[in-house]
């Protein structure tokens, strides 16, 4: 058995290697942490390898861009070598400029990136803070709070473990709707902290997060779209290509309507669910990516029993700043100028994930990438630079809408840790 479970993975590994792509172009910074002042010249150096080797000669088609926002450059040079320095330039206020490099050998298209930042620690969001909006989410929570939790589980036995039981379960929400999510459970008896997983944007099932249970946590994992999350895959992409497409514009026009009115709301019941189970010992953390890592941040803003904030690259962060020629936080609402009307820029700015963030107190584990094209790291560090609460961050200069593996870990041991 035991040279079984070994040739496959040599086998997966052969398989892996296979797949990775033959020529690499490196970018390099020429400094260290990619962090330059505003005003400061930038060289990046290029290096073309082909199978790890020297590729020499090969043309490179780059252009430059302030993040996301459309190319001030785009040159053609030839390589007599296998190496090359690109002049980036400067940027004259606080962000950030990104190098895209593409190189065609032997029939087939190469790409990468390479971002640096100008004095991102100065970023501060374009987004409004309207004068109401505490009061706003205030009156929102008070209808919240006449909701009946009216909860519901069901064993999952398929899914549990020698360790772990896993349950469907759902509970009351604003408008007569529900919430669903898969919980996992310690089975051994004895109170545990408990956290609230968010997911990012999309309409999927819900596999339940076994392998944080085993380590002591009650974790929910929980949808969004007031549907099952155990129903079979083809559900969720009829519904995803249907009803639910585009669903993070339905209703932008009317604030009091807007999707995620009742999604922000149920992650809010989400942490009554949790405190009411037995097993909980009261303490509550929050933790998502990308539109999670907004949900995230939004739940812990709303509710003051929520203990540890974990964070990664958010979305519906700095929306605004596109009116301001800066890159926003996906859904990219106000990058098209049809969409920069006066109802929808209100509703924009009381689900702007910035101003949640400006009222933080529990503890922030916040992480994002450079290289990100989906949330710009501009929006996602102009966030992070207004939490008042106390605060890491972990920066992967080489990572897009992902994090390193080594992050994860260190995220989960920061909130396990901050829920002990």
């Amino acid at each position: 058995m035991k040279r079984l479970v070994l040739l496959i993975t040599v086998m997966c590994a052969v398989a892996m290697s296979a797949m990775a792509e033959r020529v690499k172009i490196i970018m390099i910074p020429d400094h260290a942490d990619a962090i330059y002042k505003v005003g400061e010249q930038v060289k990046m150096k290029v290096i073309l390898t082909d199978c790890g080797l020297a590729l020499n000669g090969a043309t490179i088609d780059y252009e430059i861009s302030e993040d996301l926002m459309p190319a001030h450059e785009k040159k053609t040079i030839t390589l007599k070598g296998y190496e090359t320095t690109i002049k980036v330039g400067t940027k004259k206020k606080p962000g950030f400029v990104r190098v895209r490099a593409k190189v065609k050998h032997a029939g087939k298209n190469y790409s990468a990136m390479s971002t640096v930042g100008f004095d991102p620690q100065k970023l501060t969001p374009y987004t409004e803070k309207p004068e109401d909006f505490d009061e706003f989410w205030a009156k929102n929570l008070e209808k919240l709070k006449k909701v009946d939790l009216r909860p519901k589980m069901e064993l999952l036995a398929d899914r549990c473990t020698e360790k772990v039981d896993v349950y469907h379960v759902s509970y009351g929400n604003i408008g007569g709707s529900r919430m669903y999510g898969v919980l996992t459970m310690p089975k051994k008896e004895g109170k545990y902290p408990a956290v609230l997983r968010l997911p990012g944007a999309s309409v999927s099932p819900k596999g339940g997060d076994i392998k944080h249970a085993e380590q002591g946590v009650i974790v929910l994992e929980l949808g969004i779209h007031g549907i099952p999350v155990n129903l079979e895959g083809s559900i969720y992409d009829d519904l995803s290509s249907g009803v639910l497409s585009n669903y993070q514009m339905k209703d932008i026009d009317d604030v009091n309507a807007y999707y995620y009115r009742r999604v922000y709301l149920g992650c809010v019941k989400g942490i009554d669910f949790l405190l009411s189970l037995p097993q909980c010992s009261g303490k509550v953390g929050t933790l998502g990516g990308s539109q999670g890592g907004a949900l995230s941040l939004v739940t812990s803003r709303l509710d003051s029993r929520v203990k540890a904030t974990a964070v990664y690259f958010p979305a519906l962060c700095d929306q605004e700043a596109y009116m301001n020629n800066r890159a926003g936080g996906w859904p990219h609402v106000l990058k098209y100028e049809g969409n920069r009307t006066k109802e929808i820029i209100n509703t924009v700015r009381y689900y702007d994930a910035s101003n949640f963030a400006r009222g933080l107190k529990a503890p922030v584990f916040y992480a994002f990438g450079y290289n990100d094209i989906t949330c710009a790291p501009s929006s996602t560090y102009s966030t992070y630079n207004v939490i008042p609460a106390p605060k890491q961050l972990s920066i992967g200069a080489d990572t897009g809408h992902w994090l390193h593996s080594e992050q994860v870990e260190a995220m989960w041991n920061w909130i396990i840790e901050e829920l002990r």
